[in-house]
């Protein structure tokens, strides 16, 4: 998997791992929280036939450097415009999943310019009515957090992951788990998860008006796929952010948990395709 080293302001020194495949427009995808650039393994590969794709590990998830900092979505989204010009791209379109959606949007608002469009997986969108649910707020609270995180184990992980799936499968929530298991649970790794739930939850709660009167002012092309059995984003949340986004077209999933993109990946690449790639490749 490629490395790049980020140059300049807060990002300077930075080290992201990323996957790359394919050639044609930039498409980004950006996962959600304790997710990692191979959880898009069933996406990559279509979205590749007709543009180049990068999957990036955000800073303190996968294999991407886990400084001890401040982890708040311009935090990330400072890193993903750090990747960005590391890799030479003036433009890309996102795709983001759960928290990587927050990650998306608030990029794209701060850099409008350099976003052609926006597709949101089972996304959190800052400012539309998400409250982190008690769960959330409980491993965020400082102290049982960290006892909680120092006595779970793969099994735990596992169990709280199935509870996101409509059908889970197996064999996904093993993968989504045991993938570099041990360095995604070191004492490093461990403390950016619970770093980014303490600041992520400033931007969802604190902040949520100043993100809400900027979502109105979005004017890129925005596509929402949301399953309709999500319960960790529930699908009135879409719906929220669907009448506050002023160009949005909305999938609603059948059938489907909090990963559309893996639990119907073939109905999901099609649509991704047709949004951000509608489009031959260059020769």
């Amino acid at each position: 998997m490629p490395e790049l080293q980020l140059r300049g302001g807060e990002v300077d020194g930075l080290r992201l791992h990323y996957v790359v495949e394919g050639r044609g427009p930039a498409v980004i995808l950006v996962h959600g929280l304790g997710g990692f650039a191979e959880t898009w393994r069933h996406n990559i590969g279509a979205l590749a036939r007709r543009a180049t794709v990068y999957a990036v590990d955000l800073p303190g998830f996968g294999a991407s450097a886990k400084p001890r900092s401040r982890y708040r979505l311009a935090n990330f989204a400072g890193a993903l415009r750090g990747f960005m010009d590391g890799l030479g791209l003036a433009q890309a379109s996102l795709v983001g999943h759960s928290l990587g959606g927050a990650v998306s949007v608030t990029y794209a608002l701060m850099h409008p310019s350099r976003v052609e469009r926006l597709a949101l997986v089972g996304a959190v969108v800052p400012g539309c009515g998400y409250r982190p649910s008690w769960v959330f707020r409980f491993v965020a609270l400082r102290g049982l957090g960290e006892l909680v995180s120092s006595v779970a184990w793969a099994g735990l992980y596992k169990a709280c992951l199935t509870r996101c799936f409509h059908v889970p499968d197996r064999r996904e929530v093993d993968f989504f788990v045991d993938y570099c298991y041990a360095a995604r649970t070191e004492p490093d790794a461990r403390a950016a998860y619970l770093t980014t739930l303490r600041d992520v939850r400033i931007d969802l709660e604190a902040h949520a008006h100043d993100y809400r009167r900027a979502m109105a002012t979005l004017e890129l092309p925005v596509l929402l796929i949301h399953g309709r059995q999500d319960c960790v984003v529930p699908a009135s949340h879409c719906d929220e952010v669907a009448s506050v986004v002023s160009h949005a077209a909305v999938r609603r999933v059948d059938a489907c948990g909090h990963f559309p993109q893996i639990e119907h990946a073939e109905a999901v690449n099609g649509w991704l395709v047709d949004f951000l790639v509608g489009r031959p490749a260059p020769r």
